[in-house]
């Protein structure tokens, strides 16, 4: 009779941890899907800001149509990407491409001057700055994450509960690590 009360309670206590190890994995997603959903406001707000820079680019680069273009397709892509890999390859993509209307608007002067252009610009900036923020944040709720899901006894159970390891936001180009060299 002992044993059986004794091996009800080892069952009853396995069931409540794993109760609790599953309720854990379940927080930790959904706080990185949190994170990523936070990314993804962010990026609205980049995508709903391009149309405005680029409609006061077009008047100043009537001969620079193709970068223009590329960009208001790339924004179009991302907005209609599907999952979240594609969204933030696109969003690299993107990045790049409105970078390029920065180093354009150098060998326009009158365009470096228009109130509409530093003001989009400044935005543009600020968004970006928030953008970089949410990846941070974004990548130490994969860490907790991960750590949960790897971290004995839990490794034990995440893959039969479906809870895999993520991958971290990174640099797609790994010379942007590299210290750049200033010369005078």
């Amino acid at each position: 009779m002992i044993a059986l009360i004794v091996a009800v309670s080892l069952v009853i206590v396995l069931a409540i941890y794993l109760i609790v190890l599953y309720n854990g994995f379940v927080s930790k997603r959904n706080v990185l899907e949190e994170a990523l959903s936070g990314i993804d406001v962010i990026l609205k707000k980049r995508f709903d800001l391009i149309p405005n820079l680029v409609e006061t680019v077009k008047g100043y680069l009537n001969h620079e149509k193709e970068t223009l273009t590329a960009i208001v397709n790339i924004r179009n892509q991302a907005l209609s990407a599907t999952n979240a890999d594609e969204k933030l390859d696109l969003n690299k993509k993107l990045s790049t491409a409105v970078g390029t209307i920065f180093a354009l608007a150098e060998n326009y002067p009158d365009l470096k001057a228009n109130t509409n252009f530093l003001s989009l610009q400044e935005a543009l900036s600020e968004i970006e700055t928030e953008i970089e923020r949410s990846k941070r944040y974004y990548n130490g709720t994969v860490r907790d994450y991960n750590i949960a899901v790897e971290s004995f006894p839990g490794n034990l159970f995440a893959s039969s509960f479906g809870f895999p390891k993520k991958n971290f936001l990174e640099l797609e180009n790994a010379g942007q690590r590299e210290t750049p060299k200033v010369q005078f």
